[in-house]
């Protein structure tokens, strides 16, 4: 019997067909969750101690020297 396209794909055809299949597919979805979660993170600060909160108060001028020392002080009291 004569085919059209030839005498078509053999056994190998269809495992190579199916491995590079899977493979596509994985490829796309493992690339559409790395730019989902790529796109989709926060950038979250750390959060600031009490200590740097105060050191910024009184860089900004909000609280003088004494205010801050006492401020510092108090801290370092209660500080487990």
């Amino acid at each position: 019997m004569m085919y059209w396209y030839g005498p078509g794909m053999g056994g190998w055809g269809y495992t190579l067909m199916t491995i590079s299949s899977v493979l596509f597919w994985a490829l796309l979805i493992a690339g559409l969750v790395v730019l989902v979660r790529y796109l989709g993170r926060r950038t979250h600060p750390e959060p600031k101690t009490p200590e740097q909160l105060l050191a910024e108060r009184f860089a900004r001028g909000e609280i003088g020297e004494e205010e801050y020392r006492r401020g510092l002080e108090a801290l370092r009291r209660h500080e487990v």
